[in-house]
């Protein structure tokens, strides 16, 4: 037997990456509004803030949320134990490195950091290769793709080209945004279907399988046209075919019927914020009438900020034993994270000034501490007895 922590991924994982999001908030405000410094040798504010936003918290989240998912839907061996800790302790080394990057050789951060995504893929590679649905196979590559965004993001910083380091980044936007509507586009319309049907509200909309592989197929065009830098007009129309889409898919799952049921309905906004993220990224192409680094905050803090904080909620009450009902405060935390994806944005269309941005920030992180409040003590103990359910405050 494993000790609690160490018996699923989700728990180490979310309990670390909860821990870390209102740290990492609160030292790249402080340095974002001149108190103090980060220790990035040089590194631009942005691309430090960005990578720990993507490769430290979002690594940590993501991992957490996919190794669970796969024993329930993919009928894989848990990742637990031993390998669990080699995955902690890899995620752990790479925020030691890169927080200590001024005190280490200049290759170190990079050698370290990189290692966690190809551990995670040489662990479920065989395992998914054994799998009988072969879908489940498409996650290898998002792997291996980010995992050559960091390379990419270390290798434009130490060559001093932080043009290519932010690529890396925009490349490590576009590997999540693929796995987003791979897996989001799998879970949400069937929980969307389970709780229609159980408020007699109606059936899951019918999977189409052509509209899921042009939903992720002209996601990667986009990705090509942006990452080549092709002209602004091709990026554009590509960018507006993803809204279109993507519009189109999410308005199929009805949930606007599910008002009521916050673990389905924070998904489908999370949804709509993609929605908006990607019509954002076509008006600043096409128009320039916003300006183009809108449409990262409305898919980082917006889409990606809600579908974690949903995700991260039904795993932690179902898998500790616990009864599907969202306590008070995590509703709380998801209009919380509404409102600081509103509020980034406007700081970034309108222009209001640091204040903003600041607010934006203090809520985004105090959202993850309202989940580490109520669910780190629980993803310590062992699982409660089904039937047996502990109250969350």
């Amino acid at each position: 037997m494993f000790p609690p922590l160490l018996s699923s991924a989700f728990r180490p994982f979310y309990f670390l990456g909860t821990l870390y999001a209102p740290l990492l908030a609160a030292v790249w405000l402080g340095a974002f509004l001149g108190v103090w410094e980060v220790p990035s040798v040089g590194t631009p504010l942005r691309l430090w803030h960005g990578h720990e936003m993507l490769f430290g918290f979002a690594a940590a989240i993501i991992v957490g949320i996919v190794l669970t998912a796969l024993p329930s839907w993919a009928g894989t061996e848990e990742i637990q134990g031993g390998r669990l800790t080699l995955l902690v302790v890899l995620w752990l080394a790479g925020r030691v490195a890169f927080w200590a990057a001024p005190w280490l050789p200049a290759m170190a951060p990079a050698l370290v950091d990189v290692l966690l995504f190809p551990a995670v893929f040489l662990m479920v590679a065989p395992q998914l290769a054994r799998a009988s649905n072969r879908l489940y196979l498409l996650l290898l590559p998002i792997l291996l793709a980010l995992t050559a965004a960091n390379l990419a993001y270390h290798y434009g910083i130490l060559a001093a080209n932080t043009a290519f380091a932010g690529q890396g980044l925009r490349g490590a936007i576009y590997a999540i945004i693929v796995l987003y509507v791979l897996k989001g586009g799998v879970l949400t319309p069937i929980f969307t279907g389970n709780a229609l049907r159980e408020k007699g509200r109606g059936e899951q909309a019918p999977f189409n399988v052509e509209l899921e592989m042009l939903a992720v197929g002209i996601v990667l065009l986009l990705a090509a046209l942006d990452l080549a830098a092709a002209p602004s007009p091709w990026i554009g129309l590509a960018a507006l075919a993803c809204a279109v889409v993507h519009g189109a898919r999410t308005a199929r799952w009805k949930g606007w019927r599910l008002h009521d049921v916050p673990l389905v309905f924070v998904m489908h906004l999370g949804f709509a914020w993609l929605v908006f993220a990607f019509a954002l990224k076509a008006a600043a192409e096409l128009t320039g009438i916003v300006p183009e680094a809108a449409w990262v905050h409305a898919f980082t803090v917006g889409s990606l900020g809600l579908m974690m904080l949903g995700l991260m909620t039904r795993v932690s009450l179902r898998h500790t034993g616990r009864p599907l009902v969202v306590p008070g405060a995590m509703r709380f935390a998801y209009w919380m994270m509404f409102a600081a994806a509103l509020l980034r944005l406007a700081a970034t269309v309108h222009g209001l000034g640091n204040w903003a941005v600041a607010l934006a920030t203090v809520l985004w992180g105090l959202t993850f501490l309202i989940y580490f409040i109520l669910f780190g003590a629980a993803l310590l103990r062992p699982s409660l007895p089904r039937g047996a359910p502990e109250r969350l405050v």
